[in-house]
């Protein structure tokens, strides 16, 4: 057993990013961490439960109406060493900077309390830009939550620009060095 094993809670917003949680969760799981993932409903449109189920090796579900008995939400908020938000769209910060909870990650990540977050965000240029997305990223920020920022490149169609999601490995080992810091 690896005495650095990491609980780590991946979250998986719904934009056409979210195949590249597959790495991520391949990235943790392979350097030996117990990861859960927590996507939202429109996440699974994009890729299916079955396969985070297969990469993690645990249970993938989007409510907190799954294993009622067990607190979910809370339980894993709660012992999760590391949480990481990978798409992290627009509207998916949008509902972390005002406190929602309105489904399994956003409940989650209200009970994360002793670990770092990190969110990695992915979204069109314009939405990247915008003064609403721009007010959500400073309030996370104040309250601790890492931000990374777009890289620049392709998005989806023919566009070019900064809201591309930053590469899986790279979102991986700035995500650790935050929970070594943190540790």
């Amino acid at each position: 057993m690896n005495d650095n094993r990491l609980k780590i809670l991946v979250g998986v917003g719904g934009g056409i990013a979210a195949y590249k949680a597959c790495a991520l969760v391949r990235y943790f799981t392979e350097a030996g961490h117990e990861v859960h993932v927590v996507p939202t409903d429109s996440a699974l449109r994009f890729v299916g439960a079955a396969t985070f189920e297969a990469l993690s090796g645990n249970p993938v579900s989007t409510t907190v109406f799954d294993a009622v008995d067990e607190v979910r939400h809370v339980r894993l908020g709660q012992e999760a060493d590391l949480m990481v938000v990978a798409p992290a769209t627009a509207d998916l910060m949008a509902r972390l900077a005002q406190g929602r909870a309105d489904d399994l990650l956003t409940a989650s990540a209200l009970v994360v309390d002793d670990c770092p977050v990190v969110l990695a965000p992915a979204m069109h240029t314009e939405m990247w830009r915008h003064p609403a997305t721009r007010d959500n990223v400073a309030a996370l920020r104040r309250r601790g939550t890492v931000v990374l920022e777009p890289a620049h490149g392709r998005l989806t169609g023919t566009d070019t620009g900064p809201g591309r999601l930053p590469d899986p490995e790279h979102i991986g080992a700035l995500a650790l060095a935050a929970a070594e810091r943190s540790g």
